[in-house]
Parts: C-alpha cells; structure tokens; sequence
C-alpha cells in the first residue's frame, strides 16, 4: 500500500539511493533540502526546501501535513532532534534516523562486535547549550552529537523511533566521502599506505544495502536502535590488501605510530553484531559478496 513519505535529505550517496527505492515503491515522495543540491527524480517526487536546523521554518513548512514514515539524513546533533520531535511529534506514524557505527566510538574498545545494548543512549546526558551547529565544529562533535540526537529522540516520546546504525559505507559512484577512492589512488600511484594496526577491524555497508536496509526498516514496527553492517570486516591494512589484489597491483605498506593516518585505520577493533537485525528478519550480504566491485567502480573514476 502506498505511503506517505518525507526524507530528509536525499540528494547524494545512499539517500539518493534510498529515495529511488520509495519512488519504486509506488509511495508518495517528499523531499526535504535546503535546494542547493539537484536531485534527478524530476515529477516523481515533491519538494519541500527549508534548513532542517531553523524550527521557525520547519514548523511553517511542514504544518498541517501528516506522514506516514520519515527518514532523517540529517539529524547530528541533539538541536536536530529536539526539532524533529516538536515539528513530527503526532504527525508521523514512524520516524528513522540514520545512524552510525561511529556512536560506539564513545565506549571503551573491545575485541568483540558491539550490539545495541553496548551503548545505553537512555543514560546519556543531553547538552543544548553547546554550538552543534558550529561548522568548525562538526568534526569533532559528530560522535557526540549522533549520540545524543539518538538519546534525545528516544527520551523525547514524541514518536515512534528507530535509529538505524549503520557500518562505514562504501560503494557507488556518488560516494562523496572518498574513502574508498583514497585505497584506489594510493595502490594506483604505487605509493605505501601508513597504517598503525592490521588488527583494528571494523564492520562495512554497500550503499546499496545501506539504502535497502533503511527501506526495509521504514516498513517494520520494532522501534529502538539496530545495527546495519554486511558480514566480514577489514581493517584498513586488509582493506589496502584487497584493492591491491582486486586491481592487481603490489600492496605497498609503512607502519607508523597511532594517529588515524588513513580512513578506517584503527588501533582496536570496531565492529557491529547484527543479531537483532537478522532476529527481525533482515538477512544482509557478506563484504565478499561487493567489495571487490566498489573497489573497480572507484577504480574507473580514478582513471
């Protein structure tokens, strides 16, 4: 059955994919952007253009309207939230937001994967008063605010919430990021990769999974944090390792002391345990299955 619903977001990399998966569908779309970013969907969606971090103007633009999901690509910080749940509040049938395997960078290391329970977002303070819109910022508040946003919306009630906690994803040729690209260029430029463990492994999504899964949880009914993370995991060495072989070419690698000299290089393991995912229902594809495709995609823009 056809739905209502809004996206947050939406332009680029896995929203993109997201929202051609709803169009699909058959459900009504709606698009919400600051309109800076074009989109390719033409007459098949609807658009809303507001900055998602002014409540004055999300209230104005979204009054009156009711749907039936929502998906928030932009909620980083416990002001969006706050947002979200008075602008939503009563006025959606089930609210998701995209969150990260990087939340549970804020607990102590572990050798094992992290489930959901790992993170106690009920018992994490919430702090309003700091600039989380601070462009200067956002780097280093992006843990945090992820954190809270999720601690915020769920302590708000306003809605049902799920927060979708999603492994690093790669793959695709809108992978803005350039993480994956930055394996391609060294291994293409022969240089060495500095890493500073072989060991810090960590969980990964393809973009395409990632927006299947965030389709997939719009139309169930669980609320509360899930992991999203294909099976397997690389470390940054290992993922280094497996772009040589996938294009070819020698792996040329330097140790160095610990200092993230690399996307993804890790002192100590930082991996997802998908159990509650697959006990809902949700069957995800093995790092084997894609990765050495991503890889040739980036390969051929590298080129």
């Amino acid at each position: 059955m056809p739905k209502n619903i809004l996206v947050i977001g939406g332009t680029r990399f896995f929203g993109k994919l997201l929202v051609q998966r709803l169009v699909r569908a058959g459900h009504h779309v709606t698009i919400a952007t600051r309109g800076y970013a074009p989109d390719p969907f033409g007459q098949r969606i609807a658009r809303v253009r507001v900055d998602r971090r002014n409540e004055h103007a999300m209230r104005a633009a979204f009054a009156g309207m009711k749907f039936d999901i929502v998906y928030d690509q932009m909620c980083y910080s416990p002001l969006d939230a706050a947002i979200s749940s008075r602008v939503f509040g009563g006025n959606v049938g089930r609210y998701v937001m995209a969150s990260t395997v990087d939340v549970y960078r804020a607990l102590e290391p572990q050798s094992q994967a992290f489930d959901e329970a790992s993170l106690h977002v009920d018992a994490q303070p919430i702090d309003t008063t700091y600039p989380w819109h601070d462009p200067a910022r956002a780097i280093d508040s992006y843990v945090a605010g992820k954190i809270q946003a999720e601690a915020y919306l769920y302590r708000a009630g306003s809605m049902p919430v799920a927060s979708a906690r999603l492994a690093h994803v790669l793959g695709g040729p809108d992978d803005f990021t350039g993480r994956l690209a930055h394996y391609v260029d060294l291994v293409r430029q022969g240089a060495a990769l500095p890493y500073s463990s072989a060991k810090g492994r960590t969980s990964f999504l393809e973009a395409r999974e990632a927006a299947d899964f965030l389709v997939w949880t719009g139309a169930q009914d669980f609320t509360g944090p899930v992991n999203a993370a294909a099976d397997g995991a690389l470390s940054a060495y290992e993922l280094h390792g497996r772009v040589a072989a996938a294009l070819g070419a020698p792996a040329r690698t330097r140790k160095v002391a610990a200092g993230t000299p690399s996307p993804f290089d890790l002192v100590t393991p930082l991996m997802l345990d998908t159990a509650r995912a697959r006990a809902l229902g949700y069957r995800f594809s093995h790092l084997d299955d894609w990765i050495d495709s991503a890889i040739r995609q980036h390969d051929l823009a590298y080129v």
